[in-house]
């Protein structure tokens, strides 16, 4: 059950506009979540963008794979180390500036590689860029979830966080083909400066936002206290402690397919690069899928069940993924893949908003955002293990142990199964 007294009543200006009890656009009838979710959309899609320009920039500099992975380091180990601090500070003081200030700083970095990808520069200094933007985004990440629940009412926080976890995938397509394009086209600079001009939109979208709740005075704490509060909230309450373990080890596990979607498409499948644009496009297509269906009917299930059946439809259609010896069917193994993937992630994530005391809602949702560090680990992981004994072998073994945590899951936590 979940536990109104947990909650603050947001109090978002309303559009007025008519949306449909089961539209996943619903929650974009609220001013303060449009501003935000347009904002979001050109500017994740900078940000991919400015993924692909800067994976092209330490290349051309170094021609080294060794420094794209120190590159990857750079960009998530800020994340791990520095986001539960961010969930601290995001409890401390108004979201909306957290996130104007980490979005600020975030486009000055935009700005400073551009001009060295069109002047030139050593790669540390790219390095130490990338290293600060991912330090920036440790204290953006948690203030930007937080902020979703005052902007929307309770009925509509599912498919506000839906139609959210859509726009990331659905951006995750489109933004790498544009940079792509960019840099054939006009230069690397062009697409950092585009991606920085893409900040614009979602500082503008918080600027113009309205009848935002108060926020209360932060406690007279250290930082390091209230982080430490944080964790000991969440390890005393089975809900959220239950989720949290949901959210984290799950996605390191099955997202390591990701970085060996190039062994499979090659090796594998013996499908070249068209094949890999395939099967990268086939799982973020289910992810953008999944996301819409949670938008419009999540919020009309037992969301506990719904989320351990998309962990289930995760798991199996990995294995699946694993084992396909053609194109078409691991396509459509992957499309499975994002689906399942994208709806357990969504309602876990309105669920840990919902049960997480307004106080201390930001250092709940930083704990969720240690994926974006621990992936990594999974995904280097899976890649001594494919060199060992096979990539379809080693995605086997992971899908296997996904499907076993799905069922201990279901069987030890009655409480997190039932949510409604």
């Amino acid at each position: 059950m979940a536990r109104p007294e947990l909650l603050t009543p947001p109090s978002p200006a309303a559009s007025g506009r008519a949306f449909p009890a089961t539209s996943p656009f619903r929650p974009l009838r609220h001013r303060n979540f449009r501003l935000l979710w347009l904002g979001t959309v050109v500017s994740n899609s900078g940000d991919w963008m400015d993924q692909v320009a800067l994976n092209w920039l330490v290349f051309t500099l170094t021609s080294s794979p060794v420094y794209l992975a120190l590159l990857n380091l750079c960009r998530s180990g800020p994340i791990l180390l520095f986001t539960l601090l961010g969930g601290a500070i995001a409890d401390r003081v108004e979201r909306r500036r957290l996130m104007t200030i980490s979005q600020t700083g975030a486009m000055l970095t935009a700005i400073a590689l551009g001009g060295i990808a069109l002047t030139g520069g050593t790669v540390w200094l790219v390095l130490a860029l990338a290293t600060l933007r991912g330090v920036l985004m440790s204290f953006n990440l948690p203030a930007r979830q937080a902020l979703i629940s005052e902007l929307v009412p309770r009925e509509d926080l599912t498919a506000a966080i839906s139609l959210n976890s859509a726009t990331l995938n659905l951006s995750r397509v489109i933004g790498p083909a544009i940079g792509g394009l960019l840099i054939a086209s006009v230069g690397i600079a062009v697409a950092f400066w585009l991606n920085a001009a893409s900040f614009l939109a979602v500082l503008i979208g918080l600027a113009c936002m309205s009848d935002l709740p108060p926020r209360k005075p932060a406690p007279p704490v250290s930082v390091w206290q209230s982080v430490g509060e944080g964790l000991a909230f969440v390890a005393r309450d089975p809900i959220l402690r239950g989720l949290l373990v949901l959210a984290l080890v799950p996605l390191v596990l099955g997202m390591s397919y990701q970085p060996m979607l190039a062994v499979f498409a090659e090796d594998v499948l013996s499908a070249g690069a068209a094949g890999l644009g395939l099967l990268t496009s086939a799982a973020g297509l289910g992810a953008v899928l999944g996301a819409l269906l949670v938008g419009a009917v999540g919020g009309n299930l037992r969301r506990g069940r719904v989320m351990f059946a998309g962990l289930a439809l995760f798991g199996s259609a990995l294995l699946l993924f694993a084992n396909a010896r053609t194109l078409g069917l691991a396509a459509l193994a992957l499309l499975v893949v994002g689906m399942g993937s994208s709806l357990y992630q969504a309602i876990n994530n309105a669920l840990l908003q919902e049960h997480a005391p307004d106080a201390l809602r930001g250092r709940v949702m930083s704990m969720l955002f240690l994926t974006r560090g621990m992936i990594p680990l999974g995904a280097m992981a899976a890649g001594i293990g494919a060199t060992l004994v096979g990539a379809p072998a080693m995605l086997s073994l992971f899908a296997g142990l996904l499907l076993v945590l799905v069922a201990l899951g279901w069987l030890l936590n009655p409480t997190v199964r039932e949510l409604a």
